[in-house]
């Protein structure tokens, strides 16, 4: 661990990351970093000037992980020293986590810990439908998804608007995302009377209705056990539909998707415009969802004081270094494909072994130089090399925003003077009545 920190961990990329600008903000000299220590020793609020600082520390303590928290009031390794009652968070990425053992009442290729390249489609459906949710029904832009290293994913928000969100609107946020109950028995509940689905869920339903397919009635075969089909049979609402299905599915084994052919036919039984078909068909969507909608750790996202672990950290049981995902390949990623610490410092050897051999490169503590002088870090050579540069353009994103905002400062400030004229013609209130966002006033 000590070599992965020293040689390959990308401390100055998490370092723009979290900060949003090249050189030291609030928004990295105030945020809490905690140290995992062996032993399930935990050192909290820790912070630092900057990333060499923050490397230093962590190859003192070499620690098997580290999580990110808020950003404070003040610094959170000078809290003894605030005056009481001053020392809160203030900002915070919105964060989510989706985990794979949430999974296992629809999942058959794996249970608990385990997890592969099968039942990982159950988070690629979870991160499409979720990516898109955020960015359509939200604007957030930047967003970061994060391999946990093991059975699950963290998405990372870095919008200054989603930085600022209270503890209030992170739950009313997260809870507008919750719609698989924790109970399995119980049925989705997300309709507003006879008017359906809202339409972010029909939308989601369209996407997740081949999803469901694919995966849960052919590969992973979810209903063709007794305990697969009675736990179907427990979401239909009309017992005399179930009572004709359980007296089939008993007297003869079949697939899920003759199950699920099944259970259509049954649904014809009522004519069209019927309440009995409607209140099936309804029932059928809203199986689709069950087995398929994200689900999400609700407590990870609703307080801002919340410790994540970072990216890039390793996790200690599989070995596994936590890698950025791009969501548009999603269903291309296999997580027991992601690069282990001991592979990451093998390949390091092999290189330093071709280097001796190559006349253009010389020895460096830290990495090698090109005969040009170009200084090249250790983990471009290595795997963990794509996934470091889709970290830095993410970040490139973040700061060009940042940048053009503080172009804008002298344009907003006369927007601001006669913001009473534009706001009045536009929207037809006064400033009074709403808190105008300077973005809300960069667009007029």
């Amino acid at each position: 661990m000590l070599a992965f920190y020293r040689r390959l961990y990308p401390f100055k990329p998490i370092f723009h990351w979290l900060n949003h600008e090249p050189t030291p903000a609030d928004l990295f000299v105030k945020r809490e970093i905690a140290f995992n220590l062996p032993g399930e020793v935990i050192i909290r609020y820790n912070s630092f000037n900057d990333h060499d600082e923050f490397k230093k520390q962590v190859c003192k303590l070499n620690p098997t992980r580290f999580e990110i928290g808020p950003v404070y009031s003040s610094r959170p390794r000078d809290r003894k020293t605030a005056r009481p009652g001053t020392f809160n968070p203030t900002q915070r990425e919105l964060v989510f986590d989706i985990d794979m053992t949430d999974y296992d009442p629809v999942r058959t290729c794996c249970a608990a810990a385990a997890i592969c390249k099968r039942c990982w489609a159950y988070i690629a459906a979870a991160v499409r439908v979720l990516d898109a949710a955020v960015r359509e029904q939200f604007g957030y832009a930047h967003l970061l998804w994060v391999y946990s290293g093991r059975r699950g994913i963290h998405l990372w928000i870095s919008d200054k608007e989603a930085m600022g969100l209270t503890d209030d609107q992170r739950r009313a946020l997260v809870s507008w995302f919750t719609v698989v109950p924790k109970d399995e028995g119980k049925r989705v509940n997300v309709r507003f009377g006879a008017r359906g689905l809202p339409a972010s869920l029909q939308t989601a339903l369209d996407h997740l209705a081949v999803v469901f397919t694919e995966l849960v009635l052919y590969d992973q075969d979810c209903f063709a056990s007794q305990a697969g089909y009675q736990a179907l049979l427990k979401l239909i609402p009309d017992s005399r539909v179930v009572d004709a299905l359980e007296t089939k599915w008993t007297a003869a084994p079949s697939a899920s998707h003759e199950k699920w052919d099944d259970f259509k036919k049954q649904i014809k039984t009522y004519k069209k415009g019927t309440p009995q078909r409607a209140a099936l068909t309804a029932a059928m969507e809203d199986i689709i969802l069950q087995y398929t909608y994200p689900r999400l750790d609700e407590n990870v996202s609703k307080k801002r004081n919340h410790l994540l672990k970072a990216p890039f950290c390793v996790h200690p049981k599989t070995g596994r270094v936590c890698v950025p995902v791009d969501p548009a390949r999603i269903d291309e990623f296999d997580p027991e494909a992601v690069p282990t610490v001991a592979q990451l410092l093998a390949e390091l050897d092999a290189v330093a072994e071709s280097a001796e051999h190559h006349s253009g490169l010389c020895s460096h503590a830290h990495g090698q130089v090109c005969a040009e002088g170009d200084r090249i870090v250790d983990w471009e050579r290595t795997s963990l090399k794509p996934y470091v540069e889709m970290l830095e353009r993410h970040n490139q994103g973040i700061m060009d925003e940042m940048r053009n905002e503080k172009r804008g400062a002298g344009k907003l400030d006369i927007l601001f003077a006669c913001g009473r004229l534009i706001v009045r013609r536009y929207v037809v209130v006064t400033l009074a009545d709403v808190d105008i966002s300077p973005c809300f006033l960069s667009l007029l």
